[in-house]
């Protein structure tokens, strides 16, 4: 697989899928920009690439203007964006009638707002090149709602539903969607769940035989959709473990 002329923006990158697909990209030849909001996890990871095909910084996708300086930062470097990976996400798990607010809060800032902020960024970079693809990091919580999940479940609909229109959108500007929605996969967003117990309960699960992704699995899926051919476009995939109901 040879990705030598692609430049690829990758958001929280400090970890899981996100730090993963960045090394297979970079393995592929791509040129990659990272961001993420924990600076020593960043530098860690670019210690590891080469200089010449990596660039990263400090990056709230909460915040617009870190979004648009990312970008930016690509462009400096790289000379264009071909692909937009956003793939930050967090998963506070509660019931409505806990009323964690503040909990709610953060998971639309953070997996609604970020992805309206990194596509808000990209799209006058891509309409200028004429062509470019954005891939978000959704959730199977996009198509099925669980107990204690409503909230999460919501900003993965919500997710789905902005990149359709995404796509509708922007088809006769040759921008390809993705949504992307995996199953159980093991990440450090477990640590976001809040609910020890429901913690407890899906780590367990990891334990099983054949019911858990790896960071590598899901990372593996996002680089053979960068490198399809232009004409294909892959507008919605779900990855799930062979076991995983």
């Amino acid at each position: 697989m040879n990705l030598q002329d692609k430049v690829i923006v990758v958001t929280g990158a400090s970890s899981g899928i996100g730090s993963a697909t960045v090394r297979q990209l970079v393995a592929a030849g791509a040129s990659v920009v990272f961001g993420a909001r924990r600076e020593n996890k960043l530098a860690t990871l670019a210690k590891e690439l080469p200089d010449s095909q990596i660039a990263y910084q400090v990056t709230d996708v909460t915040k617009h203007e870190d979004l648009l300086s990312l970008i930016s930062l690509a462009v400096q470097r790289f000379g264009k964006v071909d692909v937009l990976f956003n793939n930050a996400g967090i998963m506070p798990l509660s019931k409505l009638a806990e009323d964690k607010r503040d909990d709610w809060q953060n998971i639309l800032q953070t997996n609604v707002i970020d992805l309206l902020n990194g596509i808000s960024a990209t799209l006058p970079v891509m309409h200028h090149q004429g062509y470019g693809h954005i891939i978000a990091t959704g959730s199977m919580a996009g198509y099925n709602i669980y107990p204690g999940s409503t909230v999460y479940c919501a900003s993965k609909f919500a997710e789905r539903a902005i990149m359709e229109g995404l796509r509708q959108e922007e088809l006769p500007n040759h921008i390809k969607t993705t949504y992307l929605a995996p199953g159980m996969v093991e990440t450090e967003l477990l640590s976001s769940v809040g609910d020890k117990k429901r913690a407890e309960e899906i780590a367990n699960a990891w334990h099983e035989s054949d019911h858990v992704l790896t960071a590598e699995d899901v990372a593996s899926l996002v680089v053979y959709m960068i490198n399809a051919p232009d004409v294909i476009a892959i507008n919605e995939v779900q990855i799930r473990p062979r076991a995983e109901r």
